[in-house]
């Protein structure tokens, strides 16, 4: 650590910090990570921000308790009001989701009823999801900017990623926004699990989109243990022999399921260890295949994460004892070492969201890339990947091109533009399942998405 970052880690903070999207069941065991190194990100304050103040107000007293079992003097805020959230803030973590799980269920469901893969960020679903997130975002963003410290960052992890990012880029391109996803991060954590290390003793290389790429080297003390990753995911997928290296986030059943098609994946593409969601992109079929239309991931977790911690919490208010319903791991880690890298310009190494600018040559000088960078206090420096090969290019340029339409559908209301993106992804086989798919999502959608006009009506111009 150099002198000036010494300096700075005694001059900076104690900060102010909002979640928006304080009403998560996530927001516990993301302050829980803030808590376990306060040492390290000294807080004033905790403000949780969210427009429904009601689920908000369920899990606040959890949160509350989290801090005052590490802390007495930070103060603890909660708020519906903006002003009141953001106002000299120097730090926001951005969780948002919108319409919650309960449009969630119909991102994964519409599609399953024609066919075709039902998950939240990939596919139709994802599709939905950032018609959905991209103006709300870029309303949080206005907000930050009027009300926050003038230097504040916002640290956002709110999904689709990618499509939020470049909505983002589009809309509000000097924003001081850090967009960032837990899952390279948590396969991260199984690579270091399987080669028997600490997850910070391996530095990864990587490129891609969020959530559609791939890790090209896995480094331990200098030395590459991708070989040695190649023959274990051949027998095992990306888990430990006896699958018991995953923390809670993504140890249950469906995950186990997903971090093992990894396999398959590799089997057929051996050069590079694919990002998980490739499986959605590369198999579509077999995902489809053992999919319940019925009963999909969303209620998985409506019945699992959401209920649990609900109960603790209302357990918690009759008794004051509360008990062991969240868990601390990559994904609260991840951000609270990110934003202490912003902080005291750490310049440490994280796999994040930029805008490509030449780091992988061979991809437009625009594109929200995933790659990985050293976070400094002016934001990320992308780590130069070079060129690509040309199968990967051109899966990029895809995805790309169909996350890009999606987001010019959003900013000029564009039923075209919509149809087109859902048509180029890779997991939707027809334009007709395309428009099928599309029109029951509007529908579904009303009160969410802008409204999308055709500028064709029976081939003529409107």
């Amino acid at each position: 650590m150099t002198d000036h970052v010494k300096s700075s880690v005694h001059t900076k903070g104690p900060f102010i910090l909002a979640i928006a999207g304080g009403g998560s069941t996530y927001t516990p065991g993301i302050v829980k990570s803030l808590m376990v190194k306060l040492a390290e990100f000294p807080l004033a304050e905790i403000r949780l921000y969210d427009i429904d103040s009601e689920r908000q107000n369920v899990i606040a007293p959890v949160v509350e308790k989290v801090i005052r079992d590490h802390s007495d003097s930070i103060k603890f805020t909660v708020t519906s009001e903006p002003e009141v959230a953001f106002s000299g803030a120097h730090f926001v973590f951005a969780q948002m989701r919108v319409g919650q799980y309960s449009m969630r269920e119909q991102d994964e469901k519409i599609p399953l009823r024609h066919g075709v893969v039902g998950q939240e960020t990939c596919g139709p679903g994802g599709l939905a999801y950032g018609l959905r997130t991209i103006l709300p975002m870029v309303e949080l963003i206005d907000l930050v900017e009027r009300y926050a410290d003038k230097k504040a960052w916002i640290v956002n992890y709110s999904n689709p990623a990618a499509i939020v990012a470049e909505g983002v880029r589009r809309l509000r391109p000097d924003a001081r926004v850090l967009n960032i996803c837990d899952m390279p991060v948590a396969a991260m954590r199984n690579i270091a699990a399987i080669l028997g290390v600490d997850r910070d003793a391996v530095t990864v290389n990587y490129f891609g989109l969020n959530h559609f790429g791939w890790f090209t080297h896995a480094f331990v003390d200098g030395v590459d243990r991708m070989p040695e990753l190649r023959k274990h995911v051949a027998k095992f997928g990306l888990l430990t022999e006896d699958a018991a290296a995953t923390d809670p986030q993504h140890a249950d059943p469906s995950w186990v399921k997903t971090w093992r098609n990894i396999q398959p994946l590799m089997e057929h593409f051996p050069e590079y260890l694919p990002n998980p969601y490739m499986q959605y992109y590369l198999m579509p079929n077999q995902i489809v295949e053992h999919q319940d239309p019925d009963y999909t991931r969303a209620n998985e977790v409506m019945d699992g994460r959401e209920k649990k911690l609900f109960a603790a919490a209302a357990e918690y208010k009759k008794t004051g004892i509360l008990s062991d319903a969240f868990h601390v791991g990559v994904h609260g880690a991840f951000i609270v070492d990110v934003a202490r890298s912003l902080a005291f310009d750490l310049r440490q190494r994280h796999l994040v969201m930029v805008e490509n600018r030449g780091a992988i040559a061979n991809l437009p000088y625009d594109a929200m890339v995933e790659v990985p960078a050293y976070i400094t206090s002016q934001g990320p420096e992308a780590i130069t990947v070079g060129k690509i090969p040309l199968f990967y290019k051109g899966l990029i340029e895809q995805q790309l091109a169909c996350e890009q339409l999606l987001v010019e559908a959003t900013i000029e209301g564009s039923y075209e533009k919509a149809l087109q993106a859902f048509t180029l992804n890779r997991t939707v086989p027809t334009m007709q399942h395309a428009k099928a798919i599309l029109d029951d999502m509007i529908e579904a959608n009303s009160d969410y998405w802008p409204k999308l006009k055709k500028a064709f009506v029976d081939g003529v111009a409107q």
